[in-house]
């Protein structure tokens, strides 16, 4: 793949394009309900409404932690929205690390400054910057807040 936009996610409604949110910032979250970060949905739907004009949110459930998150597709979507009001788009459920991990997240490792080796746990954030620049927040070290800072 050429770049960052040249990639898509199968969510519940379709296929999200990258390519479709060029103009503005993305932030791509692994996520999951059974973490003890889960409330961060709410930070995260708050961030995706103040910023809606210039602000993609994306969720990719990811099962590799702990196997904090072990419903459906159609189940983790339903939990987002009903326990924390969710309406960014929220992919189909797939790996963030190792050689089963989706291409869209072994490009953002692979991309980010400086790249990534490792995703280090749920929550972890990905913002790529219209042009492309991809910076990496660390789930364990760093808050919605601190992305929100980097916008």
């Amino acid at each position: 793949m050429a770049d960052v936009y040249s990639y898509s996610l199968q969510t519940s409604k379709g296929e999200l394009r990258l390519s479709d949110y060029k103009d503005k910032d993305i932030l791509v979250v692994n996520v999951a309900s059974r973490c003890g970060l889960t409330p961060q949905y709410k930070d995260l739907q708050a961030l995706s409404e103040k910023h809606a004009g210039k602000l993609a949110v994306v969720g990719q459930p990811c099962n590799q932690f702990k196997a904090q998150e072990p419903g459906t597709d159609e189940e983790i979507v339903q939990f987002c929205e009903v326990n924390y009001g969710v309406t960014f788009p929220i992919a189909r459920k797939g790996d963030v690390n190792g050689p089963t991990a989706t291409p869209l997240y072994q490009y953002l490792k692979s991309h980010a400054e400086p790249p990534v080796k490792d995703i280090d746990w749920n929550f972890s954030k990905f913002l790529v910057k219209p042009g492309g620049k991809i910076s990496w927040f660390p789930a364990r070290s760093t808050t919605v807040s601190d992305v929100e800072a980097a916008l």
